[in-house]
């Protein structure tokens, strides 16, 4: 078989007709005949080219609003035929069926019409049919036929004629964007039109955004960066990257870490995180992002070397001269002023990523993670709580200052791993222990860490005291309660909820602590 094969016949048929001129000119100039449909033959005879209509290959008219114009055995006949097989050559000789060499479609715009807000009769009446049949039969048939989706894709067959490798790779695009295509009907269908929260089967597309990444999470690993196709969402994947090298698995992972968490003080006071390994080391707030940075990164000296720091405000210089006091690997900001860009651009290797508009922390969606056979999918964890959801269990009511630091470290220890304590005082973390095996060590962690940071500042004692302390779950046993305690906390909040609650509240009132029950979970594995 001949791989390089000419184009005597085409089919033209877009909805979005940029470049199309263009494409069918330089195919005529080449001696191609051009068989087109509605909008598409009008576009190209209004531009004084030679084209027929569908209807005079099929015999028929367009019918039904246009449902019904290329669903014809002479079209897909024309498509699939295998050209040196006597029988098939016999089939398109006894029933006039002409050989289509090249198929240039793109689809009705359906993830637009959805997008857009539009009723449900419009949504449906943009699901192509006709379009999709023809993508898959031109693929299939991709030997002998070329099938273009994209006009990104008209210069490999603007010279009349293909090749079997650029055929080849333009029928893997068709397949993939038909599959894309379905399943963002079938999403439509399970999500928007049905209202499923869990369909039996779950349509989503993932497009790789850029170039293979350097290594996965070790250099023996291999991965890339996937974004759901059609997603109207704003995260890492889709900050803007201004400098610094590209993005590793890990970055982006401690990176999407970080803005989850500084989104949820989106609307406060100005905020930092700083995230080391998908935990926060330091959170705080603070007057300025400069006094919110620092605050941050007293909590864990240590830790925040080659860390990843996410603000909620836009940058400027003072924060910036603060942060590149050591080596960061990223910094996310949703905007930076030009001053800060011209200091951070000193720092070659360091990523600087700005978003935009921040995430809304409550947000609705589905996350997933691969086990060993399947995926495991579930609501993104968008809970919260409010004054009217706390209840204090104590004999000893909050102050002002400690309701406000519980429900500060509670938010940080929403994106702590489990089992997560998180100390805080004055609107920034004093301690984080995460992801032990029980909560008691996560308490001791926590607290040795407030210690050490206390150390290597040369304060007379750890921020832990007079502290808030926040656990992700509840305390099974007062043992981790009696640990903050040790530490100097004087109020604590967790969900309560355990068969030994009145052991943990006896422990907190023989201690003269303040406890509040929010009785929401926040496990983060």
């Amino acid at each position: 078989m001949t791989t390089t094969l000419p184009i005597r016949r085409a089919l033209l048929s877009v909805s979005d007709k940029s470049g199309i001129v263009e494409l069918a000119t330089a195919l005529a100039a080449n001696g191609v005949d051009l068989i087109s449909t509605g909008g598409t033959a009008k576009t190209l005879r209004d531009a004084g080219l030679p084209v027929r209509d569908i209807s005079d290959v099929t015999g028929f008219p367009e019918m039904m609003d246009g449902r019904v114009k290329t669903l014809h055995p002479k079209v897909h006949g024309g498509l699939l035929a295998v050209r040196d097989d006597a029988a098939h050559a016999a089939s398109m000789e006894e029933h006039g069926i002409g050989a289509i060499d090249l198929v240039v479609v793109n689809l009705y715009p359906f993830q637009q019409t959805v997008a857009k807000g539009a009723g449900r009769d419009e949504v449906v009446e943009n699901i192509d049919i006709g379009g999709p049949s023809m993508v898959r039969s031109a693929a299939k048939n991709h030997a002998y036929v070329a099938i273009v989706t994209d006009p990104a894709d008209y210069p490999l067959v603007i010279s009349g004629e293909t090749t079997l490798a650029d055929r080849k790779r333009l029928a893997a695009k068709a397949f993939a964007l038909t599959a894309e295509y379905d399943a963002a009907i079938a999403s439509w269908f399970a999500f928007a039109d049905q209202g499923l929260t869990f369909p039996d089967t779950l349509p989503f597309v993932l497009k790789r955004a850029g170039p293979e990444l350097r290594y996965g999470e070790n250099p023996h690993q291999h991965a890339a960066f996937y974004a759901a196709a059609g997603t109207q969402a704003r995260g890492i994947g889709q900050a803007r990257q201004v400098q610094g090298k590209a993005l590793s698995y890990n970055n982006y992972n401690d990176a999407d870490a970080a803005l989850e968490l500084v989104s949820e003080f989106r609307d406060g006071d100005p905020a930092c995180v700083i995230v080391k390994h998908a935990n926060p080391c330091g959170v705080a707030t603070g007057a300025t992002l400069t006094e919110a940075y620092r605050a941050a990164f007293a909590c864990d000296t240590v830790s925040a070397f080659g860390g990843i720091i996410a603000v909620n405000r836009p940058l400027d210089r003072a924060t910036a001269e603060a942060i590149t006091g050591i080596f960061t690997e990223v910094v996310v900001a949703p905007d930076a002023d030009e001053e800060a860009i011209a200091l951070f651009a000193a720092k070659k290797n360091l990523r600087l990523l700005l978003t935009g508009e921040l995430p809304d922390p409550a947000r609705a969606g589905l996350t997933a993670k691969t086990i060993a056979g399947g995926w495991l999918v579930q609501s993104r964890d968008a809970g919260r709580i409010g004054l009217s959801d706390l209840k204090v269990v104590t004999q000893r009511q909050p102050t002002e200052q400690e309701l406000a630091d519980c429900l500060f470290a509670w938010t940080v220890a929403k994106h702590v791993k489990s089992n997560a304590i998180v100390y805080a005082k004055d609107g920034a973390t004093a301690g984080v222990g995460a992801g032990q095996m029980n909560r008691l060590e996560s308490a001791r962690i926590a607290a040795w860490k407030a210690k050490d940071a206390a150390d290597k500042a040369g304060w007379d004692a750890p921020r832990t005291i007079g502290s808030a302390v926040a656990s992700d779950a509840f305390f099974p046993f007062a043992d981790g309660l009696l640990a903050a305690v040790e530490a100097g906390a004087t109020a604590v909040i967790q969900p309560g909820g355990s068969i030994r609650d009145a052991d943990v509240i006896a422990a907190a009132d023989e201690a003269g602590l303040a406890m509040i029950f929010t009785g929401m979970r926040h496990f983060r594995h």
